[in-house]
C-alpha cells in the first residue's frame, strides 16, 4: 500500500471517529446540562430567569466542543497538511 493511500485512509477513518466519538459526548451532556436545569426550575420557579439564562450560556460552551470536532474533521478530509507534504514528497 502506498503511503498516499495510508495517508488519506487513516485521514478519514480519524474523521469520522471524531465526530462519531466527540458528537455522542456532547448530547449526553447537554441533556444531563437541560435535565438539571428542568430540575432547578422545578424547585424554584422564580430564578427561573437566571437560571434560563445560565443554561443557554453552558449549552453554547458545550456545543462549541461539538463543533470544534466537526471542524477538526473537515480538516482533515478536506486540507489536509499531511496530504500536501508527502504529495510534495512523492513529486506531486
Amino acid at each position: 500500500m502506498e503511503s498516499l493511500e495510508l495517508i488519506g485512509m487513516i485521514s478519514i477513518i480519524m474523521a469520522g471517529a471524531t465526530v462519531g466519538i466527540g458528537a455522542p459526548i456532547t448530547a449526553i451532556g447537554e441533556g444531563w446540562a437541560v435535565s438539571r436545569a428542568m430540575g432547578a426550575l422545578a424547585q424554584q420557579p422564580d430564578a427561573a430567569p437566571v437560571i434560563s439564562r445560565t443554561l443557554f450560556i453552558g449549552l453554547a460552551m458545550t456545543e462549541s466542543s461539538a463543533i470544534y470536532c466537526f471542524v477538526v474533521s473537515m480538516i482533515l478530509i478536506f486540507a489536509n497538511p499531511f496530504w500536501n507534504h508527502f504529495l510534495s514528497l512523492a513529486g506531486g
